[in-house]
C-alpha cells in the first residue's frame, strides 16, 4: 500500500535480536499509522494485567504517512505501552527532528520487548539493528547522552531519543527526549525504557516510502500555508510559543494557582510571554517542516543563571512551577524546565507533585521542608525524585500512590492517575468532560478542546450539547494522530483537509465519515485496552476536590450532575455502555 512500508521491526533486548514482520495493508485500511497502528500493536501484543515495568511490557514507536513528507506539521514520532503512571493506556507524542529520520530506517512501527542484562543502546537503520554497550552512559543526564550516542554512531543525519536518571531509576512519570528540549513527555515511557536497561536508541537510513499522489499533497499544503498567513494563531505561535497562554488562561480566570486553589496569579505578568521577550535572549525554532516555530530557544542573560540556554519554558511547565508552586520568575521557571530536561522527568506531573506537598504544608496535614514559592527547596525535591532519595522517593511514584502514601488523597488532583495540565475545568466545562473521558487520564491534547471554549465557538459554562461537538474535535485529532501531525494545527488542517491528505499519501478513497469511523475504531480500541485493564464507570470522572471547592469566588464551578450529564451524551455518542 502506497504511503507505508508494510513493515513491523520487533527488536527482543533479552536475546539481543530482531526480526522484520510484515504488517497485512487490511491494519492499515482499519486503522491507518501513528496512532491508530500503535493502539492495534498494543492490544494485541500485551497481556492484560502485564506488570508496566515488567520484561513482558512493550515499547512500541510509529510514525504515520506524512511523516518524512513536505506535509507541514509532520515531524513527530508516537510511543505506546502500558503505563507505569496509571496503569492504563500510553500514549505519548513528540516533535523536533527524530521522526523524519525514523521513518527513513524503513519501517512502519518498532516494538521493543524483553529486558537487557546490562545497559544497551540501539542503533536502527535500513541495514539493520545494532546493540551498543552504554555501561559508560548509565547514571549521565540526557544531554551527555544524546551528544555521545550520536558521538558513537558517526552518521549523518543520524537523531537519537534518550532517557535520563529519572528513567533508569524507575520514576513513573520519566520521559524520553530527544534534541535536547523536545520530549515525549507524559504517562512514564522513559520508565518503561528504564525497566528494559535501554538508555538510548538512535536511527538513521536512507528508505523512502512512495507516496500515491504529490501533486495532491503539494495542493494539500499550499492550501494549509495561505490559511495560515495573517492568522492570528498563527502570529501568537510565531511571537510567543505556548506562552501566550499565561495571559489568555489569566484573563479567563482559568489558570491552576497553588495548587487548584485559584484561577488567576497575581504575578502572571512576571510569567508571560511579554516577560520571555523582554528579559531574555529569544530566538524561534521550528520542528521539519513548520512554519509555526512556536518553539523559542531561550537564553537567559543575566542573574543567577546567566548563561542558561533551553527551548522553553512552554505554557504547561510555567503553570506547573509557576502557577501551582507559586515559583514567579520565569529565569527559575526555566532553570527549573532545563533541570528536569537533563534528569529526564514530565515537567506536568513534576510541578503537579510538588505543588501537592506544598499545599499539604500550607494546610497542616503534613510536615515537609518546602512551601510555596521556596525554589531551592523545589529544585532539591525534583533532584531527589529522580534519584528516588528522601521525599522524593514516595513523589516518584505519581500523584495517586504518593498521595495515598502522605496521607493526601482528598487535596489531590488527578483523572485515572495521570496530573491534570494548566486548564481548570470548573472554568472550562469541557475540559473536565475532556480530562474524565481520556483513555491516558487528564489529557488535553486529545481534543485541545480548550481552544473553542477560550475562543467562544461553544460557552466554556454550559454542558448541553458540548459532548458532540467534544466528539468532532477528538475525532478529527484522532486522524491528525495517525499521521502523526502537530494539534497545533487544529485550526489549519479541517476535515476535507484531512481526506486529500489522506488520499495524496496513501492512496486510499476514504470520505470524512470513512475517517470518522477510523477514527471511532481507534478509540474503541484504547477503551478496550482500557477496560481490559480494570477501568470501571467511576473512572471517567474528576477528583471529589474540583467538585467541592471553587476555583474563583463568584464562580458556579461544575458539579458532578453536569459532568455525569456530558459524560453520559458522550457514551451515547460512542455507543458505549
Amino acid at each position: 500500500m502506497k504511503g507505508f512500508y508494510g513493515r513491523l521491526l520487533r527488536i527482543d533486548l533479552g536475546s539481543r535480536s530482531y526480526t522484520a514482520e510484515v504488517i497485512p495493508d487490511e491494519v492499515f485500511r482499519q486503522y491507518l499509522g501513528g496512532k491508530g497502528l500503535g493502539s492495534y500493536l498494543l492490544l494485541e501484543n500485551v497481556r492484560p494485567g502485564t506488570d508496566p515495568l515488567s520484561t513482558d511490557n512493550k515499547l512500541i514507536f510509529t510514525t504515520g504517512a506524512a511523516t518524512d513528507t513536505f506535509m507541514v506539521g509532520s515531524s513527530r514520532y508516537g510511543v505506546y505501552s502500558r503505563s507505569p503512571l496509571t496503569g492504563f493506556y500510553a500514549e505519548s507524542y513528540s516533535g523536533g527532528r527524530v521522526a523524519p529520520v525514523m521513518r527513513r530506517t524503513g519501517y512502519d512501527a518498532m516494538i521493543i520487548e524483553g529486558v537487557s542484562d546490562a545497559p544497551v543502546f540501539l542503533e536502527i537503520s535500513d541495514r539493520g539493528v545494532t546493540f551498543h554497550n552504554a555501561s559508560s552512559l548509565w547514571g549521565q543526564d540526557t544531554y551527555v547522552t544524546e551528544d555521545t550516542v550520536l558521538e558513537r554512531v558517526p552518521q549523518a543525519g543520524a537523531q537519537a531519543l534518550v532517557i535520563g536518571p529519572a528513567g533508569e531509576n524507575l520514576v513513573r512519570f520519566a520521559c524520553i527526549e530527544n534534541n535536547r528540549w523536545r520530549s515525549a513527555g507524559r504517562t512514564g515511557m522513559g520508565a518503561v525504557m528504564g525497566s528494559k536497561k535501554l538508555k538510548a536508541v538512535v536511527f538513521h537510513g536512507s528508505a523512502k516510502a512512495e507516496i500515491a499522489d504529490p501533486e495532491l499533497l503539494k495542493s494539500v499544503v499550499k492550501t494549509i500555508r495561505d490559511r495560515g498567513k495573517d492568522n492570528p494563531g498563527v502570529t501568537n505561535y510565531q511571537r510567543y510559543g505556548t506562552t501566550v497562554m499565561v495571559e489568555i488562561m489569566n484573563g479567563a480566570r482559568a489558570f491552576p494557582n497553588r495548587y487548584w486553589n485559584r484561577g488567576t496569579d497575581p504575578n502572571w505578568e512576571s510569567l508571560s510571554g511579554d516577560t520571555l521577550l523582554e528579559q531574555f535572549q529569544v530566538k524561534p525554532r521550528a520542528c521539519t517542516n513548520c512554519f509555526l516555530t512556536c518553539g523559542k530557544h531561550v537564553t537567559i542573560p543575566a542573574g543567577d543563571y546567566a548563561g542558561l540556554e533551553i527551548e522553553g519554558p512552554e505554557y504547561e511547565t510555567i503553570f506547573a512551577f509557576g502557577g501551582l508552586c507559586s515559583i514567579n520568575r520565569l529565569d527559575r521557571v526555566a532553570y527549573l524546565n532545563d533541570l528536569c530536561d537533563r534528569l529526564g522527568m514530565d515537567t506536568i506531573s513534576t510541578g503537579n507533585l510538588i505543588g501537592l506537598l506544598m499545599e499539604g504544608v500550607e494546610r497542616g496535614l503534613i510536615s515537609a521542608p518546602v512551601k510555596y514559592g521556596d525554589m531551592e527547596a523545589t529544585v532539591e525535591l525534583v533532584k531527589q525524585i529522580a534519584a528516588r532519595t528522601g521525599l522524593g522517593e514516595v513523589l516518584s511514584l505519581g500523584i495517586k500512590e504518593a498521595a495515598k502514601r502522605l496521607g493526601l488523597e482528598e487535596l489531590a488532583v488527578h483523572v485515572k492517575g495521570l496530573e491534570p495540565p494548566g486548564y481548570d475545568p470548573r472554568v472550562l466545562k469541557g475540559m473536565g468532560l475532556a480530562y474524565a473521558t481520556s483513555s491516558r487520564g487528564a489529557c488535553h491534547l486529545r481534543a485541545t478542546f480548550y481552544k473553542p471554549e477560550l475562543a467562544g465557538i461553544i460557552d466554556a459554562s454550559t454542558t448541553e450539547g458540548k459532548a458532540a461537538l467534544f466528539v468532532d474535535y477528538e475525532n478529527r485529532l484522532t486522524i491528525f494522530s495517525t499521521q502523526i501531525l502537530c494539534v497545533f494545527f487544529r485550526d489549519l488542517i479541517l476535515w476535507d483537509d484531512l481526506v486529500e491528505l489522506n488520499q495524496a499519501c496513501t492512496g486510499l478513497d476514504l470520505t470524512k465519515d470513512d475517517l470518522w469511523e477510523v477514527a471511532n475504531r481507534i478509540i474503541d480500541l484504547t477503551r478496550k485496552f482500557n477496560l481490559q485493564e480494570g477501568l470501571t464507570r467511576e473512572d471517567d470522572s474528576l477528583p471529589p476536590r474540583l467538585f467541592k471547592e471553587k476555583i474563583n469566588e463568584d464562580s458556579d464551578g461544575i458539579t458532578p450532575e453536569e459532568l455525569n450529564r456530558m459524560v453520559e451524551d458522550y457514551y451515547r455518542i460512542r455507543g458505549w455502555r
